[in-house]
């Protein structure tokens, strides 16, 4: 899924600017001869005056910011019994997975192509379903996961969602989690970003909790605190930042080259850090960059939806 971050001009203005610009562009080429070897727009679009003013493009600095190291969630603690069936229901079908295979492979002479499909329906079902509710688990190796699905049964480990509100996307993990209980701050360990939303249209983490209070389980509601190590990055804001299936990026004005009468705007990859007021902390841009803080939309339109971010070092 193409998702942009931050689109905050209207479309009906979008559409006329992207008007403007279109058959500016289509005169500039057919007119100028000189422009026959300029980059395509499609991978770095090169504006004249006339198309900046039109498309609104603004270009700043971005502002070196180091970022909180808190921040604030509401948790959940987990039925392990949903786990433990989840898990269950994925053991069972890998196992009957298994079964097939091997009988596959014992019919195989009586296929003349090979081509029956290994996975079951029952087996795709149970993956996802144990991918979307449990992702982190998922991750951890075999033996680490068995110690842990082991712990919960015995409630010596309690699985704790953490749901930030206000936020979809988180950057990068956070590196612990403090639970408030009754007064008390518990720890817990972040184990990965979960995949499924809730209620709450949020984004979430796993948080795992060993030796809870006594009392402390299934249903209780607490909040939580997130604590990261300091994060220092450029602070841009929201209309600044797209997003394509290769991440995020943004869009830096180059320097344009003796006897260009166009400049030249590339998208460079970045990474999110943190979401922060009303825009975004980022790596991979410098502040002395000139990366486009409005009109941006203009750009990505007339570059179309192409995986065509690169690297600031690229530029």
């Amino acid at each position: 899924m193409v998702a942009v971050l931050g689109l905050r001009w209207q479309r009906s203005a979008r559409a006329a600017a992207c008007c403007v610009l279109l058959g500016c562009w289509v005169c500039a080429f057919a007119d100028n001869d000189d422009d026959a070897d300029a980059t395509p727009p499609a991978a770095a679009p090169a504006l004249n005056a006339q198309q900046q003013n039109a498309g609104g493009i603004v270009v700043a600095h971005p502002q070196k910011l180091q970022a909180p190291q808190h921040l604030d969630a509401l948790g959940l603690v987990l039925d392990p019994v949903v786990l433990i069936t989840d898990a269950g229901a994925m053991t069972a079908a890998a196992a009957a997975e298994q079964a097939a295979a091997a009988e596959l492979a014992r019919l195989h002479g009586l296929y003349a192509g090979g081509g029956a499909s290994l996975k079951t329906p029952e087996s795709e079902s149970a993956t996802l379903r144990y991918g979307l509710h449990w992702g982190p688990l998922a991750a951890l190796p075999e033996a680490e996961r068995r110690q842990l699905l082991e712990a919960a049964m015995s409630g010596h480990a309690l699985l704790v969602r953490a749901d930030v509100p206000g936020r979809h996307v988180l950057g990068t993990l956070p590196l612990g989690a403090l639970l408030s209980v009754d007064g008390i701050e518990v720890p817990g360990r972040v184990l990965g970003a979960l995949r499924q939303s809730s209620e709450v249209q949020s984004a979430a983490l796993l948080i795992l909790v060993r030796n809870a209070p006594a009392g402390f389980g299934p249903g209780a509601r607490v909040p939580i605190t997130l604590s990261a190590a300091p994060r220092v990055g450029s602070l841009l804001p929201h209309g600044a930042v797209f997003y394509d299936e290769n991440g995020a990026f943004v869009y830096k004005r180059v320097t344009a080259q003796t006897g260009e009468r166009k400049t030249r705007y590339v998208p460079v990859k970045v990474t999110l850090l943190l979401a922060y007021g009303d825009g975004w902390l980022v790596g991979g841009v410098d502040n002395d960059d000139d990366i486009v803080v409005q009109g941006a939309g203009t750009l990505w339109s007339l570059q179309g939806l192409g995986g065509l971010a690169v690297d600031d070092d690229q530029g």
